[in-house]
């Protein structure tokens, strides 16, 4: 595993760009995940509309309430 870690790091230097070399990874990861790929897409295009949108309805489809997951999210993190 730890070949693996340092394969893996080998890679994300070489590449010169790791933000690039992550998101790759993450596309890769999104495969069959159509909602995971919409993320990243969004992401990549820094809608934070749209990114926000997909939030709250995944909030709403679990019965939760977006604005007080966020806010706690936001206290967590020290915003």
């Amino acid at each position: 595993m730890a070949s693996n870690l340092l394969q893996t790091i080998g890679l994300m230097m070489r590449s010169g760009n790791p933000q690039q070399f992550i998101l790759n990874i993450l596309q890769q990861s999104s495969e069959g995940n159509p909602t995971f790929a919409n993320l990243l897409n969004l992401a990549q295009h820094n809608d934070t509309a749209g990114i926000e949108q997909i939030a709250r309805n995944i909030c709403n489809e679990r019965g939760t309430n977006f604005d007080k997951e966020f806010a706690d999210f936001k206290k967590q993190i020290g915003l």
